[in-house]
């Protein structure tokens, strides 16, 4: 039963702050490359919250992440391909805003689900046959469709990680400089998303100060993140990726 968005902190069950403290983990791992596993947190914090709440209180704690990733492993970060997706991603933050404001975001997981999952199937081909869909990867339209629906996902969901993730995997990007690149793309996606959500009154300061209390999670996430994610190989990495972006996927659809 989601609590209500008002509840400070120290007012919520010992249970429901561990489970927030698991999710808050999950935020860090997911800043370490692990893109699809953005869902846990999702899910786990929309089921306390509800869904168009969980969203501002979510959103520090991810902005905490980018800063930290950014910190961390930004080194690698390709700035063309930041000024690639941003503009797209800037006017669909835009658009998601206008659509949280008067639009049930329930009704549009399924569709976004779906697409996701279109996505992955579609990239899944290419790391199968590299010769399918040779160019349009790197054409201007694919990089405005993905970056637009980015924009729209991160407003309404924050679920854009799978989306941003698909995009870089299919520019071929190795797995350093994807993780940098989306680590620097989203610190300034969500920092631009706080006054929207700010002025939608899904921020306040009881959502803060449960940040407050969180955000060492996130750190311990994201350490955690890193010691995984360097033990991977590239081939692996990027079949890591498409499963958790397919599972995270069939979750928007509501199919578990």
């Amino acid at each position: 039963m989601p609590v209500p968005d008002s509840i400070v902190s120290t007012d919520l069950p010992t249970a429901t702050l561990l489970l927030l403290a698991l999710a808050a983990g999950g935020v860090g791992m997911s800043k370490s490359g692990l893109a699809g596993l953005g869902m846990v947190h999702i899910v786990i914090f929309a089921a306390i919250f509800g869904a168009r709440a969980s969203t501002g209180v979510l959103l520090p704690l991810l902005v905490l992440g980018d800063v930290l990733a950014v910190l961390l492993v930004g080194q690698a970060v390709d700035w063309r391909m930041v000024a690639r997706l941003l503009p797209p991603a800037i006017a669909g933050i835009l658009l998601g805003w206008v659509l949280l404001d008067w639009l049930d975001e329930r009704s549009l997981r399924p569709v976004v689900g779906a697409i996701i999952l279109a996505l992955s199937g579609l990239q899944a081909a290419r790391l199968w046959r590299p010769v399918l869909f040779g160019h349009f990867p790197h054409s201007n339209w694919f990089a405005w469709l993905l970056g637009g629906f980015a924009g729209v996902t991160t407003m309404l969901a924050n679920a854009a990680g799978p989306v941003v993730a698909l995009y870089l995997l299919a520019v071929a990007m190795p797995k350093d400089a994807l993780i940098a690149t989306a680590a620097w793309l989203f610190l300034v996606l969500n920092v631009l998303k706080l006054p929207f959500s700010w002025q939608l009154g899904l921020i306040t300061t009881d959502t803060l100060l449960l940040n407050l209390l969180l955000a060492p999670m996130v750190l311990l996430g994201l350490l955690a993140g890193r010691w995984v994610v360097k033990r991977i190989p590239q081939r692996l990495f990027n079949t890591l990726i498409l499963l958790f972006t397919a599972t995270a996927a069939t979750r928007l659809m509501g199919l578990w």
